[in-house]
């Protein structure tokens, strides 16, 4: 593998992407338009919830919200990449960058960096809202860190799920099956209260989620009281290592198509 022809094409596919998204506001408002909606909605509206006994976060109901906003944009950030795979393929650019490419890898990589970008951007917007509506954080600049590199590592996973199914079907129809997992994973897991207090199958669903120790994780390291940091970061690499493999077989799969 020559590791610089793939750096060169991933920096090309990356440079294009984060072109479109930052140039044209129908690609990148949505991105940031969702979490800040879901933000003001789930911070703003359901900030009683704090009040029902059992509710142990050490830190305020703001910054509850906030984590899960912050892994949901990192999620969906990568699940509008995927859109964005899609749309090559339909313009044609996808394949003739498959012909032209000399290390073809270089495409996913490309998209997973564009993707990132992104969702740091976004990730900054999100924060500067949240502290400009008062949010406090026990955490320290460690514990923060360990937060935002968590939810790096959502977005790696969500773009490499949206790529791979992005690189099968080849074309824009392809985002309910890009979107509704990801959906699902995200609100099957203890969104509004902490884990200990859902009751009946979603408790059962929630427990068995992989993205809820992340949540938990998160959470902890946001309020200064870290818990399952290890095991959250272990559920991380493993579900980027799984979708790099997904996203992979997408690849040959597309290769294949021509």
């Amino acid at each position: 593998m020559n590791v610089r022809q793939l750096f060169d094409v991933a920096r090309a596919v990356a440079w294009r992407q984060l072109h479109n998204a930052l140039t044209n506001p129908v690609i990148f408002l949505p991105s940031l338009a969702f979490p800040l909606l879901n933000f003001a909605a789930f911070a703003g509206g359901l900030s009683k919830v704090r009040q029902v006994p059992g509710f142990t976060f050490a830190g305020s109901y703001t910054a509850f919200q906030f984590v899960f906003v912050l892994l949901q944009s990192a999620a969906f950030s990568g699940v509008f990449s995927g859109f964005g795979v899609a749309r090559d393929f339909e313009t044609g650019f996808t394949r003739r960058l498959l012909l032209a490419a000399p290390n073809r890898i270089g495409l996913v990589l490309g998209y997973a960096i564009a993707s990132a970008v992104r969702w740091l951007i976004t990730a900054a917007i999100i924060t500067v809202v949240a502290f400009a509506v008062g949010m406090r954080v026990g955490g320290s600049g460690v514990d923060l860190f360990g937060l935002y590199a968590l939810a790096l590592l959502v977005n790696f996973a969500g773009t490499l799920w949206a790529t791979g199914v992005a690189m099968r079907i080849r074309s824009q129809q392809a985002g309910p099956v890009m979107q509704m997992p990801v959906f699902l994973a995200l609100f099957f897991a203890p969104v509004y209260v902490p884990l200990d207090l859902l009751r009946g199958w979603i408790h059962a669903v929630a427990r068995a989620n992989p993205l809820t120790p992340v949540l938990e994780a998160a959470r902890g390291l946001v309020s200064g009281e870290p818990t399952q940091t290890l095991i959250s970061f272990g559920v991380g690499a493993a579900l980027v290592a799984g979708f790099a493999l997904w996203a992979l077989g997408g690849l040959r799969r597309a290769e294949a198509a021509g």
